[in-house]
């Protein structure tokens, strides 16, 4: 085991309140030491006076703090244990609690926290029960009401659930009492401060350098893409990776419930849709963005996630002179995106025949990328499907690449095999058109994944 891995463990180990081996020293009376320093470090600083100093020197300033305390009231902590409980003060004060050094760990991916005494983790697609825990119910809603405050919102009784982001774009759910039967409910799915590029993708198995060399060609041709896949399929990650196509000289207006896009061009405009406020005023939908967004002179709009009637003005725009537009859905095969898409069209308040309806899907979307996340956690390309119109009462759809699982290993991981179907894409002289050209050696596609 890698010398940072162990240390990681060794530290959430002992956050959990479980005394090191000899010490003596259990969960009850840490806590108990940790409350007793905590009380007196607020009463030796006006934490007030020193709110805007920066990070840094408040940092040093609780930490020289600490220490002062710790020795002068001569409490039972050898070195390691005095060093774990600054540690875990400077995190009480100043960052997230026990769970802050979940959120400094790029390795995890989401974290969620299931009340006061069950934090589970997920790392590489895998849930993980971890050692950590708070205090009680009431410590676990201390840490809940300074995520919420941070960005302006406020969750209690009368409004027990909140959907949020922090600042470094990790979005947040949080569902408390009477809604949450078992304590409350803390949710948090992370995002690394390096994004993943196609080149990671491509090197973790989910798909071959072929297809990201086709959907690469089908984003700069101005190609039309929707992305479907379960919950944690990678529908946002490959989104942002193939959104970092379109040229520089393009505008794109991305449209987020939560914004979590990160695009590096350089003439991006970022929406984000506003939920109503405890007097059930000011809610702005995803709808109305999408509707603005078409006064703004997009070149691009990216809708992070359809999900409602926003559907209807977004495949108008990639019908009506918008072209190369993108958005995720949550489906589990293209045909069920399509269904699901249908279903938001009715919700909206334009009526739609069946027939109006297969029409407008079958004409705006171009592409459909299928992902899944395995059982072992892989995160893999399932299928790549071109849209071909309607075909009497369905949709004409041409698959073009598959995975085909062939089993598990001894170790439980799956292998299988990426292939193309040996149609060459509808697409091809459009690609041309705009400057493109992809070798057919691409559509006769045979590369398994072990």
């Amino acid at each position: 085991m890698k010398l940072g891995e162990l240390r990681k463990r060794k530290n959430l180990a002992f956050y959990s309140g479980v005394g090191r081996s000899g010490s003596g020293l259990d969960t009850r009376t840490y806590n108990s030491i940790k409350s007793q320093v905590h009380f007196s470090l607020v009463k030796k600083l006006d934490l007030a006076s020193v709110a805007d100093m920066p990070k840094e020197e408040l940092s040093f300033l609780i930490k020289q703090t600490l220490q002062d305390i710790a020795s002068r009231e001569k409490l039972p902590l050898n070195q390691d244990e005095r060093t774990t409980l600054i540690s875990d003060l400077l995190n009480e004060i100043l960052g997230l609690g026990p769970i802050e050094p979940l959120m400094q760990d790029e390795s995890i991916q989401d974290i969620l926290v299931n009340g006061h005494s069950s934090v589970y983790i997920e790392r590489r697609g895998v849930l993980e029960l971890t050692p950590i825990r708070f205090r009680d119910d009431e410590h676990l809603m201390q840490i809940i009401d300074r995520i919420v405050s941070s960005i302006g919102r406020r969750v209690d009784e009368s409004s027990p659930m909140v959907d949020a982001r922090l600042e470094d774009g990790s979005r947040v759910n949080v569902i408390i009492h009477p809604l949450a039967l078992d304590g409350p409910i803390l949710s948090i799915r992370k995002f690394g401060q390096n994004p993943l590029t196609i080149d990671d993708l491509i090197s973790y198995g989910t798909l071959p350098a072929e297809i990201a060399a086709y959907l690469e060609a089908a984003v700069k041709s101005k190609l039309n893409i929707l992305i479907s896949g379960g919950t944690g399929a990678g529908k946002t990650t490959l989104l942002n990776i193939l959104a970092g196509y379109i040229p520089d000289n393009e505008r794109i207006i991305t449209i987020e419930d939560s914004a979590e896009l990160r695009l590096q061009q350089p003439h991006v405009v970022r929406l984000e849709s506003r939920p109503a406020n405890v007097e059930g005023k000011g809610e702005v939908t995803l709808t109305d963005l999408v509707r603005n967004s078409l006064r703004m002179r997009p070149d691009r709009i990216i809708v992070g996630e359809s999900r409602g009637a926003e559907v209807l003005d977004m495949l108008q725009a990639m019908n009506t002179g918008h072209p190369g537009s993108m958005s995720t859905i949550h489906a589990n095969s293209p045909k069920d995106a399509l269904s699901r898409m249908e279903v938001m069209l009715s919700m909206g308040t334009s009526v739609f025949s069946e027939m109006a309806m297969k029409a407008l899907l079958g004409s705006a979307i171009n592409i459909i990328v299928q992902l899944a996340r395995l059982p072992d956690g892989k995160r893999i390309l399932m299928s790549v499907s071109e849209m071909a119109g309607t075909a009497g009462d369905d949709f004409a759809l041409q698959d073009l690449f598959k995975f085909e699982q062939y089993g598990v290993d001894a170790r439980g991981n799956i292998y299988g095999c990426f292939k193309a179907t040996g149609k060459v894409s509808m697409f091809l002289d459009h690609m041309k058109s705009h400057g493109l050209e992809l070798e057919k050696e691409i559509f006769r596609l045979v590369r398994e994944v072990r």
